[in-house]
């Protein structure tokens, strides 16, 4: 068990809050054979980063917007087995809506469908790849996401599932928490992760005083 004192709590999305894992691996699939790679590589390629970014290095010749758009587009029109992930509902509910943010590479508008889809809170604060120049790993992210809160990132801590995601939050100068839905703990750790648990499941709101959260790492409930 660990606590974890902290004033904001920065969230990815997809992997974090939301498993849309068939999803982004049925969408990417059909990218890849559209354009004839191989379909494990660029699924694990484009998890945790903007999809404009997976493209640009495949296909460096290609139209970038035009593909990028009708990725999007499957991806919002496939929401089939969408749902929260363990302990994500419990979490948020708890948490104070000025205290957390979600962080996610994905567009606007498809972050909105996904957080629809799986039934979890709108967050006051919401940052996509529509917000900022520069997508994961980069910093810019989370740097926004402090900023939204009103809260110095190194006083925030990050979820996250991806490698990609866990370098920007610690780029960021935040602690970050990885959650093993995703990735390895190898590469969690080579990251540069703090903690690493299975899901939301294993945090909870400990307490909260003159703005400050107090986060515990437990056994996951029944």
């Amino acid at each position: 068990m660990a606590n974890i004192r902290c004033r904001g709590v920065l969230f990815d999305l997809d992997g974090v809050l939301v498993d849309s894992t068939p999803a982004v691996t049925r969408v990417w699939a059909w990218w890849a054979r559209e354009h004839g790679f191989d379909r494990d590589e660029v699924v694990k390629r484009a998890h945790g980063r903007p999809s404009i970014t997976t493209i640009r290095e495949l296909l460096p010749d290609s139209d970038h917007a035009a593909e990028n758009r009708e990725v999007e587009r499957r991806e919002i029109a496939d929401v089939e087995g969408v749902v929260p992930l363990p302990g994500a509902m419990e979490l948020l509910q708890a948490l104070p809506l000025e205290r957390w943010a979600i962080v996610t590479s994905c567009t606007r508008p498809l972050a909105g469908v996904r957080i629809g889809a799986a039934g979890l809170p709108m967050p006051r604060y919401l940052v996509t790849s529509t917000d900022v120049k520069h997508g994961k790993p980069d910093p810019e992210p989370y740097l926004k996401g402090a900023q939204l809160l009103g809260v110095p990132a190194g006083e925030c801590i990050v979820i996250e599932d991806a490698p990609a995601g866990i370098r920007a939050g610690k780029a960021a100068g935040a602690r970050v928490l990885a959650l093993r839905t995703t990735a390895s703990d190898a590469e969690l750790r080579q990251a540069g992760a703090d903690w690493i648990i299975d899901d939301c499941a294993e945090l909870f709101l400990n307490s909260l005083a003159a703005g400050e959260l107090f986060l515990l790492i437990g056994p996951r409930t029944k």
